[in-house]
């Protein structure tokens, strides 16, 4: 009764702004008019603004999506400007709305890919009914954990509990004799790949370069950690020097050299050059590895970098000859081929356990042990995605992002499974100042979660003196936790939410009970969530014993995301379609996309077409990357999602002529592209892409025959990239 009390007044406060009668509900007020997403004026650009803001710090801003790793994770504020559009009517001031009270008492909104659930979870803020489904059971998993209601106290005290059994024997496996005879904590242990030889049969050390540790502004801060390759000590140096004394053997080396150039290493001792790739494969198992230093947690808060002593090799061992005394102490399961698979098994790596090394194997086993032992079914299940998402830095493809930053970079940074040859080892369990670790991440994540979910904000732009600095605004949402409905029969106000992990293809929603479908759907030749979510889902079976599902892998015959663009049109086809059976007549179906493939804009009005959609409207938006790997090696790189809006194809009007299409889009593109630029936003030429292929949806997608519409799609590629090329041209900033 108290979610209803406080959706009762913000329901008040939205219905006036709208100019709604008090006791109206949005949705039947207004249910054939047309709504604001639908217009031209969608405020994109400031929109933009506010998303940018969170996109920096978006496991801070918003960490209820952020309890557990999934990919192309999409921002909440573009989502909770999606949502509001979709309902609020033409003429409404969208951006003043976004930072108002709002409910959507009684609407239904419906996502077929709910993924991390920003769609679900931004639904439930507007005090909208929220549907979600995935195919993924690790998405499923992750979207429950984060929005079912959760006891801080609690969680708290069988965190304590954990810490009281465990942290003590995992901490030990992490300290170091100091040459003073003093013990030190250790934060982070270096490791090397190295292989024999093919030619002297000596052991080659995979290193790129010598030094190891580094600044993340050198800049700044020019002092970095180097090896030496004749006796193992480390130095500090600058970190551009080319010579330099190791202080102990005195032997000079530069420490920019290594054996390492690209994808092939040459043998100090005899000088023969070799590919790496081949010596992995000729020896039909992964490369071998090396400690050679550590990072020192010292008594007075300082740290020190130190080379590797007898004292660390004894205690790896240790913990080696421990791992073997545990029965079935990890999950034993094969990684299977698959397009993000190959490079690892490419590497001889052939089941998931032969990421980690033994001392990282045992502690995982000991904490999933004590996890298993917690009564509380929905604690239990908690503590489990908290520990699945320590894997994301406690494995030997994690590496040292270096001082200045969080230190360790995770597996997944490069949203691929590439092995590292100088993975970072860490203090799983963790210190006040280590990062990725257990206990750490049970503060960032899960304890923020909790508070986000207590109180939720929105993020505004304000002006500081130089530079644009984020706002939070409390007080427009109610807390989020609830009790989550394990059918639609079971929807109501005291669960609010229905989740299910399955092919949102079939699914047991009725016919035209579903207000909007508000989605992102995956893409066809990108990252392949399934193929790395089991990296995650063997240890998370492994600890509930089989609970999360029967299979050992997340891979989904019918899974939407495909390399094949005829095979993903028709299996997206096939969960449009149900979107289109579920959905009400005058309901929209809006999801966000990007692509820089002809294919990919094909596949997406194909699939639209054949399930009975025609776009009415679309809005480039700024998309959830702002720092990430792949975007910063990328020549021109994506920055712009496009929102795509789509009504029934029954209640569109139709028409076959695309004589002007193309002019249309430009003039169009122009329009949007100039928004941006006058808010000191610049396009790269795939975002520009993105634009003008988003508005060729809409007279393609009202031609009464999709064949005719493909055909043209295909005739006019070099047109269509002569269009592109002239829009990015001519943009300017005011």
């Amino acid at each position: 009764m108290k979610r209803k009390k406080e959706l009762s007044e913000s329901g008040r406060q939205l219905a006036l702004d709208l100019n709604f009668s008090p006791a109206g509900s949005l949705i039947e007020s207004h249910s054939s008019e047309r709504k604001a997403i639908e217009e031209d004026s969608f405020p994109f650009e400031h929109i933009s603004e506010i998303a940018e803001l969170e996109s920096w710090r978006k496991e801070i801003n918003r960490p209820l999506y952020y309890i557990h790793k999934w990919w192309a994770r999409r921002l909440g504020s573009v989502f909770r400007a999606i949502i509001l559009s979709t309902f609020a009517p033409k003429g409404s001031d969208i951006l003043s709305l976004f930072y108002k009270p709002a409910s959507l008492n009684g609407v239904k909104v419906f996502d077929p890919f709910m993924g991390s659930g920003t769609t679900v979870g931004e639904a439930i803020k507007l005090g909208a009914i929220a549907i979600g489904r995935d195919i993924n059971p690790v998405a499923y998993f992750t979207v429950k954990n984060a929005l079912i209601k959760k006891d801080r106290q609690r969680l708290i005290e069988t965190f304590e509990t954990l810490r009281k059994s465990v942290a003590s024997p995992l901490q030990s496996y992490y300290t170091t004799l100091l040459d003073s005879g003093e013990m030190a904590a250790v934060l982070y242990y270096f490791w090397v790949k190295w292989l024999p030889c093919p030619a002297c049969r000596r052991p080659v050390d995979l290193f790129s370069s010598y030094i190891f540790a580094k600044h993340a502004y050198p800049n700044r801060f020019p002092e970095a950690q180097a090896v030496c390759p004749e006796c193992g000590n480390v130095s500090a140096i600058h970190c551009a020097a080319t010579s330099v004394t190791c202080q102990s053997c005195k032997s000079i080396f530069n420490p920019q050299v290594a054996p390492v150039r690209g994808q092939k290493a040459t043998c100090k001792h005899c000088a023969h050059t070799f590919s790496i790739l081949k010596a992995v494969k000729e020896r039909d198992k992964p490369p071998e590895h090396r400690m050679y230093a550590k990072l020192v947690l010292l008594k007075d808060g300082s740290k020190q970098y130190l080379p590797i002593n007898e004292w660390d090799i004894n205690l790896y061992e240790n913990a080696k000859n421990e791992l073997k005394t545990r029965e079935k102490a990890y999950p034993f399961v094969a990684i299977k081929p698959g397009y993000n698979t190959d490079q690892v098994l490419n590497y001889c790596y052939r089941y998931w356990h032969e990421m980690f090394n033994h001392r990282q194997l045992l502690c995982l086993s000991v904490l999933a042990e004590q996890i298993r032992l917690i009564e509380d079914a929905n604690v239990r299940e908690l503590f489990a995605c908290l520990f699945s998402g320590c894997l994301e830095f406690n494995n030997l493809f994690a590496s040292y992002k270096g001082e200045g930053t969080g230190a360790v970079r995770h597996i997944f940074s490069h949203h691929i499974l590439k092995p590292e040859r100088t993975p970072l080892e860490a203090n799983l369990w963790g210190t006040p100042k280590s990062s990725g670790s257990f206990s750490t991440l049970f503060e960032s994540r899960i304890l923020r979660a909790v508070d986000y979910s207590e109180k939720p904000f929105e993020i505004k732009p304000r002006q500081r003196k130089t530079k644009i600095e984020a706002e939070k605004i409390y007080g427009l949402s109610p807390a989020t936790g609830t009790e989550i409905a394990n059918h639609f029969c079971e929807l109501s106000e005291a669960k609010p939410v229905y989740l299910s992990c399955g092919d949102s293809a079939v699914t047991d929603i009725p016919t035209e009970s579903v207000d909007a479908v508000i989605t992102d759907p995956p893409f066809f030749d990108n990252v392949h969530y399934s193929e790395l979510a089991d990296f995650f889902y063997v240890w998370q079976r492994y600890i509930l014993q089989n609970s999360v599902s029967g299979n050992d892998t997340t891979r989904h015959p019918n899974e939407v995301q495909c390399a094949d663009a005829l095979v993903f049109a028709d299996r997206l086809q096939r969960v449009f379609s149900e979107c289109h059976r579920v959905l009400k007549p005058e309901g929209l179906l809006v999801f966000t996309y990007h692509h820089s493939k002809t294919d990919g804009w094909r596949a997406i009005l194909s699939a639209l077409v054949r399930a009975g959609f025609a776009t009415v409207a679309t809005h480039p938006i700024k998309s959830e990357m702002s720092v990430a790997t792949p975007k910063s090696q990328a020549k021109q790189p994506i920055d712009i999602d496009v929102i795509i809006v789509c009504g029934k194809r029954d209640r569109v009007e139709l028409k076959d002529s695309l004589a002007n299409a193309l002019e249309s889009a430009a003039r169009n593109t122009a329009s949007q592209v100039s928004r941006f630029n006058a808010h000191r936003r610049y396009l790269s030429e795939n975002d520009v892409l993105v634009v003008y292929m988003a508005q060729l949806l809409k007279p393609l997608s009202a031609h009464p025959q999709i064949e005719t519409a493909l055909d043209w799609l295909e005739e006019k590629r070099s047109q269509i990239q002569h269009h592109i090329k002239d829009s990015h041209a001519q943009q300017s900033l005011s």
